[in-house]
């Protein structure tokens, strides 16, 4: 996943900058950048590896020797950014956030033009890298932009720093947001609403889907007018958004009480405590605690001072063992207990196994497993989610080619399974439950999870889900 950050002031811009962009480090793990632009000294860029380290602790020397009143910065999982490009646009940075699923053949179309890449370390073209290319293509901004949007198989919205202003570009279907804020003497564009709420602004605006803006100390203009069709992703309120965060005017922690609150509506056992997996499930047990009137508990603690999530490797094995790290059990609220945890999701299985092991051995009598969200039989094709882009590691999909007995399963077969009032969808939870070790397994249904959103369904991504596009 990623994030990204710009500023446009009247004054320096970096204080701003720097801690806006730090916000976003729940959303990346491994690259983070920022680029400014000074009048008087032009162009400034830095890009630092967080994989071992916070955003503040690697970036604190460029927060106090950057200079310049525009500013883009980046958090990714992927690949270092802001790009800084020169091209017949004249020099200009630029921060993406998205997925190109059909990239190779961009690359070979543009390579046609004798114009080169650079490889990234793990043989791959940055996607940012490509986007520029991509615009420089187009006369100008506006007309380069749109035409990324349009040739681009999944989604792309971006930030692109220039001498005039920042160009603030949202995908064309909105399945990721663009905040802007607003101050006496500077404004600014995110992913993250929250992030510029200490920092002195005031919510303006989202941008639609497909909207194109460009941002001044002085002002907002829009270039491009939003579309009307949206499918913004829905597993940003469920897990990957902050809790303080909100996006088309609603809230994430309000949408997470909700998903536990009808989770507990449905659901027909009686634990001793109601339990979250810190930090993205714990909304989600409050809600289900108020509902259902089981007492809420924090069974184990999750310790943070030096194992912040950027920390958090892309390596499976060691997200496993980091995990399981993280989180301290409390015996004396675990021993002899009947407990209910509320997890974001299920993807591999293997980090709620183990956190269900060690409740065990912590003496629980019963671990009762409740997601928060529906069984994921998809992998995202419209952003880059490191829990379920490949299909063939989510534990669904794993069972679904036991219980057929191929690794071919069909279309036809694979909608059964998303079916949570079908005969298979049950046989996939029962193995699924005793394969974890579960007392028990039972998931958020997907009409009750659109519900506690509370927006037109039309316009909600569900396909990691449901297979629908």
């Amino acid at each position: 996943m990623g994030g990204f950050f710009g500023v446009a002031a009247k004054e320096d811009c970096v204080f701003d900058l720097f801690f806006g962009t730090d916000y976003h480090s729940h959303l990346g793990t491994r690259r983070a950048g920022m680029a400014v632009y000074d009048p008087e000294n032009g162009f400034e860029k830095a890009i630092h590896n967080i994989s071992n380290a916070p955003f503040r602790t690697k970036f604190d020397s460029e927060s106090n020797t950057m200079r310049g009143t525009m500013g883009i910065g980046s958090i990714s999982d992927y690949e270092g950014q802001p790009v800084l490009v020169r091209s017949h646009h004249g020099t200009y940075a630029i921060t993406t956030v998205g997925k190109i699923n059909n990239i190779d053949s961009i690359v070979a179309d543009i390579l046609k033009s004798n114009v080169h890449f650079f490889e990234m370390s793990s043989g791959d073209i940055s996607q940012t890298e490509v986007i520029a290319a991509i615009i420089n293509q187009k006369e100008n901004f506006i007309e380069g932009i749109r035409y990324a949007q349009e040739i681009v198989d999944g989604s792309m919205s971006m930030l692109i720093l220039t001498p005039k202003g920042i160009y603030a570009a949202r995908d064309t279907h909105g399945r990721t947001p663009i905040a802007i804020g607003k101050r006496d003497d500077a404004f600014c564009a995110c992913f993250e609403s929250f992030a510029f709420l200490n920092l002195g602004y005031t919510p303006l605006k989202e941008l639609g889907p497909g909207e194109i803006v460009v941002m001044t100390a002085d002002g907002i203009k829009t270039l491009v007018a939003p579309g009307k069709d949206m499918k913004i992703c829905t597993f940003l309120w469920v897990y990957y958004g902050y809790p303080s965060s909100s996006y088309e005017g609603i809230s994430v922690e309000k949408m997470r009480y909700n998903c536990g609150k009808l989770l507990a509506k449905r659901d027909n056992v009686r634990p001793d405590v109601v339990a979250g997996v810190p930090d993205s499930g714990i909304a989600h047990a409050i809600g289900y605690a108020n509902e259902s009137g089981i007492p809420f508990s924090r069974p184990f603690v999750k310790y943070t001072p030096t194992w912040p999530r950027s920390f958090t490797p892309t390596v499976q094995s060691k997200r496993d063992l980091i995990a399981k790290m993280k989180l301290i059990p409390v015996h004396d609220l675990i021993k002899d207990k009947s407990l209910l945890l509320i997890d974001d999701s299920i993807v591999r299985g293997t980090q709620l196994r183990e956190t269900t092991e060690f409740l065990y051995e912590s003496g629980a009598k019963e671990v009762h497993i409740r997601p928060a969200c529906p069984p994921l039989l998809y992998g995202c094709k419209y952003l880059n989610f490191s829990r379920s882009n490949s299909e063939m590691e989510l534990i669904t999909r794993r069972v679904i080619n036991e219980l057929e007995g191929t690794d071919n399963v069909s279309d036809e077969i694979l909608k059964e399974y998303t079916n949570p009032d079908s005969e298979k969808y049950q046989n996939m939870i029962d193995v699924i439950c005793e394969r974890l070790r579960f007392t028990s397994l039972r998931y958020h249904r997907l009409d009750d999870m659109i519900e506690s959103v509370g927006i037109d369904p039309s316009k909600l991504c569900t396909y990691c889900w449901n297979g629908v596009e």
